[in-house]
């Protein structure tokens, strides 16, 4: 039964030692079928951004004239 504390014991201490953890390296990325396709899609949301700002930008200009 005495074992049971001092067992006990050192696991504590182990487990509160402050020696902080080691970093985790990151895998690089690995490529997949669907980075082509996330690719296009994020192309032609920036497009689409383009195509919002100057249709904005035009109503703006269509506006300004009319008043």
């Amino acid at each position: 039964m005495k074992p049971l504390p001092i067992l006990l014991g050192a696991l504590v201490l182990a487990a509160c030692s402050s020696k902080p953890p080691e970093p985790v390296a990151k895998a690089p990325p690995i490529a997949t079928p669907f980075d082509a396709m996330r690719a296009e899609e994020q192309r032609a949301k920036d497009v689409q951004k383009i195509v919002d700002r100057q249709a904005e930008e035009q109503r703006k200009q269509i506006e300004a004239q009319q008043q």
